[in-house]
């Protein structure tokens, strides 16, 4: 990766939301530790809004084409390890690899996030990515080679989530339109779960695994393209002072409410994906098809959807701030309808609740961006979207685990047992830390 930027210097504009109709103020984002909050609730701005910000829609194009590059490559690429091996165990590892990797580039990657120029940062990772399937393409690439590509891939990819994650901030500045257009590009991640797959699998009969590869490399230069020409150079966030390496992601940690914050976006997805991982076995233990079995992969996602369309369109920021805690602490309690061994409507039914309920996230990421200094603000939500991604592979694998001993419907269960007194735990915890905030704010007044 370049240190140098050799093109000529662009005016980096204030942090501070693009033009937009209706804009919605920054105090519109309520502060759980005020026990004032605003006035009277600003209504949202609405997710028209957020697409009339030029920047972002630039971003938002370029996230699709980024999408469509990492849903396919994975398919065409696990398709192509098991044509190359015969081996259920490489092929499926293929698809492990795409977690695991994440924790070490959250965690040694963390700091670019902040220390160059996020323009830069996005545009080289989409390069990277283009580079590493390219490599895929060519006949002689062995499978061992093909596995470290694919953990080249997801190396990168916490760092060019949290970066884009930052620079949303920028464009739209810290208020309601920041949360409006992560919401969006979480809907757009959610909805490649129904469609990314069934396209991927279209696309492979009609080419090779490695002509698929080939697409997904054109997707990335694409994306890369997009934020290149779309996208204001912004200077790095960090300052000379600014911690690097571990002891700077040590520097985020040790802030109380941002850990808290980070537990709160980790656990509940820790217990969220058990359902998702047992599907299949779930599906043979009722005695159900094949076509029964997607609708019930199917349902997490379109609850999830659902949930924060309806939160985003029809909610205030005030209102969306008030929903955080309930909604968590229910995340999971729909999976005790697995308790008694549901037939597959109360399943779908199940899961379609426990996805509705992610609608929490929406105020959940106001919190986040107002607790987190600036010059940090990268390296934060880099580390927030690796853990993500990284606790989500460890509740998959558990879930795998336990199912070993006991059946299906009772890990599941399980599952929301646990994840409830744990999700309250995390709640207890970040209602500390708004005690302490709020004692802060006194002294400083005295």
């Amino acid at each position: 990766m370049p240190t140098n930027d050799t093109r000529p210097p662009e005016p980096a504009p204030p942090h501070t939301p693009a033009p937009a109709p209706d804009p919605t103020p920054k105090a519109s984002t309520a502060d759980p530790a005020d026990p004032a909050g605003p006035a009277a609730p600003a209504p949202s701005p609405g997710y028209r809004a957020v697409f009339a910000v030029r920047e972002f829609r630039f971003v938002f194009v370029a996230h699709l084409f980024s999408l469509i590059g990492v849903v396919v490559s994975e398919l065409a690429l696990t398709v192509l390890v098991y044509d190359l091996t015969r081996s259920p165990l490489l092929s499926s590892l293929t698809f492990a690899l795409g977690f695991l990797p994440y924790l070490v580039g959250g965690t040694l990657l963390a700091g670019l996030a902040d220390r160059l120029p996020p323009r830069r940062i996005l545009v080289v990772c989409d390069l990277v990515c283009a580079a590493c399937v390219a490599a895929m393409v060519v006949p002689t690439t062995p499978v061992a080679v093909l596995l470290v590509l694919r953990c080249a891939i997801a190396v990168v990819s916490p760092v060019f989530n949290g970066t884009r994650m930052a620079t949303l901030a920028d464009i739209l500045g810290e208020g309601d339109l920041f949360v409006l257009g992560r919401s969006l590009l979480r809907i757009v991640s959610q909805s490649a779960l129904l469609t990314g797959f069934a396209v991927g699998g279209v696309l492979l009969t009609a080419v090779p695994p490695r002509g698929a590869l080939a697409v997904t490399a054109a997707t990335f230069l694409a994306s890369a393209l997009l934020l290149r020409l779309g996208t204001v150079r912004r200077p790095a966030r960090a300052t000379g002072e600014t911690r690097g390496g571990l002891a700077g992601t040590w520097a985020v940690l040790r802030n109380r409410r941002v850990r808290a914050l980070m537990l709160m976006f980790w656990v509940p997805p820790l217990f969220a994906v058990v359902p998702e991982a047992l599907a299949a076995p779930y599906a043979d233990e009722i005695g159900v098809s094949t076509a029964a079995l997607g609708l019930l992969m199917c349902a997490l996602p379109v609850g999830t959807i659902a949930g924060e369309l309806f939160a985003g369109s029809f909610l205030s920021a005030a209102t969306r701030s008030r929903i955080v805690l309930p909604l968590a602490v229910t995340s999971v309690v729909p999976y005790l309808l697995y308790a008694p061994e549901p037939g597959l409507a109360l399943a779908a039914l199940a899961l379609f609740l426990a996805g509705a309920t992610g609608a929490y996230t929406l105020g959940l990421d106001a919190w986040f961006v107002t607790a987190v200094p600036e010059e940090q603000r990268g390296r934060a939500m880099t580390l927030m979207t690796a853990g993500m991604m990284t606790v989500q592979g460890v509740g998959m694998a558990g879930a795998g685990i336990a199912a070993e001993f006991a059946s299906v419907h009772a890990v599941v269960a399980g599952a929301g047992v646990l994840g409830t007194i744990a999700v309250l735990a995390v709640v207890a915890e970040l209602r500390a830390t708004e005690v302490r905030d709020g004692a802060d704010r006194h002294m400083t007044s005295r």
